[in-house]
């Protein structure tokens, strides 16, 4: 009989990159004979951001009563785009990630019902106190469970390459409740080694245990044809004038991804879009245009041509993964003198990247023990 695999992630946060990668990791065990589910831990302080009228409690009540009401605005910005971009998030959800008999848990101590024995926390910022609301000892494994055996870590990431001395006490208690660990940016390797004595090997997003064809299997392209994505996850005027001028160039229209009506120029944009809608307009798109981590990444998957600009905060990754491929020529600077058409030998990328995905594979495989009796 087969141990079964309970996967702990962020598949709750209406996300492109959380949900995608929960799928990529969730599909990958499943076809590697492992029977893998999704543990559907949806707690309020992950959620909440979500709702018409938002709840992010951090920084006090003064301050979740300002967040909640900032955001808040920006849902009735939206109108009934709001409410689509949400049904597109459920249906993926419910489509791909949960399954339907499973009930969800609001809180940590539901978690001790659970059938699996093996269970895996990550990829994602699961360790990211700013996230979470403060550190989270489910995601970290801690939690009461007669059947658990082991807790492993996949690609699990702090935000950045440390934490804030203040969360150390807290983060060495709960990191010794994970049996192995892996991250997914080599920048916090030197920092979660003060806590951890064993190996901490840095392994591939999950939604690189895909190929291309798998993610065909669940996007939905647009009608669209013929324009350059933009997506950006922050705010970066020299992001929109660079789209504008090369959409002057290539006399090609310009999509958005973005779920807020604050903008500055007149590009179309989709408030509406999925992960399988977001996907579809990777695919379609003549230009990828991002400081997205994930939209860096499946422009690699689909073989787009794309320029990365730096993120403020969460530059890390996008650095490694283009690092990994051979493409530091991709991300944008002023004065580079590479163009966004510029050549890209797409078989040494791909044989470079699949050698950090073998082995991130292999790593996963061989954590996750499978009873063959």
């Amino acid at each position: 009989m087969k141990r079964r695999v309970g996967i702990i992630t962020f598949h709750c946060s209406d996300n492109y990159g959380a949900m995608l990668q929960a799928y990529g990791l969730k599909r990958y065990l499943n076809e590697s004979g492992i029977k893998a589910e999704i543990v559907r831990y949806e707690p309020f302080f992950m959620t909440g951001r979500h709702w018409w009228i938002p709840y992010i409690p951090i920084k006090g009540i003064a301050g979740c009563l300002w967040l909640g009401f900032k955001r808040w605005k920006t849902h009735v910005r939206m109108g009934k785009d709001f409410f689509k971009l949400r049904a597109n998030m459920a249906s993926f959800r419910k489509c791909y990630l949960c399954e339907e008999d499973r009930k969800k848990m609001f809180f940590s101590f539901q978690l001790k019902a659970l059938p699996y024995q093996d269970y895996i926390v990550g990829s994602d910022q699961i360790w990211n106190p700013d996230i979470t609301c403060g550190l989270r000892k489910v995601y970290f494994g801690g939690f009461y469970n007669k059947r658990k055996e082991k807790v492993i870590a996949y690609a699990a990431s702090l935000g950045g390459g440390r934490l804030d001395a203040k969360y150390n006490r807290d983060f060495s208690e709960m990191l010794s409740c994970v049996d192995v660990v892996s991250l997914r940016e080599r920048e916090a390797v030197p920092y979660v080694k003060k806590f951890y004595q064993k190996d901490i090997p840095v392994v591939v997003d999950p939604v690189l245990l895909l190929d291309k064809e798998s993610w065909e299997e669940v996007e939905k392209k647009p009608k669209q044809k013929g324009y350059i994505l933009l997506y950006v996850t922050e705010k970066n005027r020299e992001i929109i004038d660079y789209v504008k001028k090369i959409s002057e160039e290539k006399k090609l229209s310009v999509i958005e991804l973005r779920a807020d009506k604050e903008k500055d120029h007149d590009f179309y944009v989709d408030y509406t879009a999925g992960p399988a809608e977001f996907l579809g307009y990777i695919h379609r798109a003549d230009y990828v245009v991002t400081n997205s981590f994930h939209g860096v990444v499946f422009s690699i998957i689909y073989q787009k041509k794309f320029f990365a600009f730096r993120h403020s905060s969460y530059n890390a990754r996008i650095a490694n993964v283009l690092q990994t491929c051979g493409l530091e020529g991709r991300v944008y600077q002023s004065d580079t003198a590479e163009e966004i058409d510029a050549y890209i030998k797409w078989d040494t990328v791909k044989k470079k990247i699949n050698e950090k995905v073998y082995s991130s594979k292999k790593y996963l495989l061989k954590n996750i023990l499978i009873d063959n009796n």
